[in-house]
């Protein structure tokens, strides 16, 4: 049983995280077993990605707290965990998403994007996007294809006079 002062510090303790994320998953762990559990946290960890579990009230209070009354968690089926990205909005789901084809017992329920309440749908969506890193690889990889292609027909001709003038007997 959580005494005042220990539900107060748990509500404020949610308060600051959600007022300094980029993203907060919702997600259903029920039935999730403890192995697969801490290895959930692992890759969290990783990633400097924080997991929270919490009761729904002092979830539901934190949200209001922090600016999200909108929300009410106790509207959402099963017990939801929290995972708060600082660094990735796209991240947290992606784990979570990763994670959810190995154990059929997480589940993505809902989630805060940018401030913006998204769907569990939407964040599942959000979650099959390439990562950011993949999308500037791809980018970079667009940009300077041309670049490589005039570059390989420039030195082509190059390469034809040099072979014709070798092949010339003067």
């Amino acid at each position: 049983m959580l005494t005042k002062e220990k539900k107060k510090e748990v509500i404020d303790d949610l308060a600051d995280k959600m007022s300094r994320q980029k993203a907060i998953i919702f997600f259903d762990y029920t039935g999730l077993k403890v192995n697969d559990s801490q290895k959930l946290r692992d890759k969290f960890r990783k990633e400097g990605i924080e997991c929270r579990v919490s009761r729904k009230t002092l979830i539901d209070l934190a949200l209001e707290k922090s600016g999200f009354g909108q929300i009410k968690t106790k509207e959402i089926a099963g017990q939801p965990g929290l995972a708060f990205g600082y660094k990735d909005e796209v991240l947290p789901a992606k784990i979570i998403y990763d994670f959810s084809k190995e154990n059929e017992h997480i589940k993505i329920l809902s989630g805060l994007v940018n401030g913006e309440y998204l769907s569990g749908e939407d964040i599942l969506n959000l979650a099959q996007l390439p990562s950011k890193q993949e999308l500037l690889a791809k980018l970079v990889g667009g940009i300077s294809s041309p670049l490589y292609g005039l570059n390989n027909i420039l030195s082509g001709n190059l390469r034809k006079l040099l072979y014709i003038l070798k092949n010339c007997k003067i």
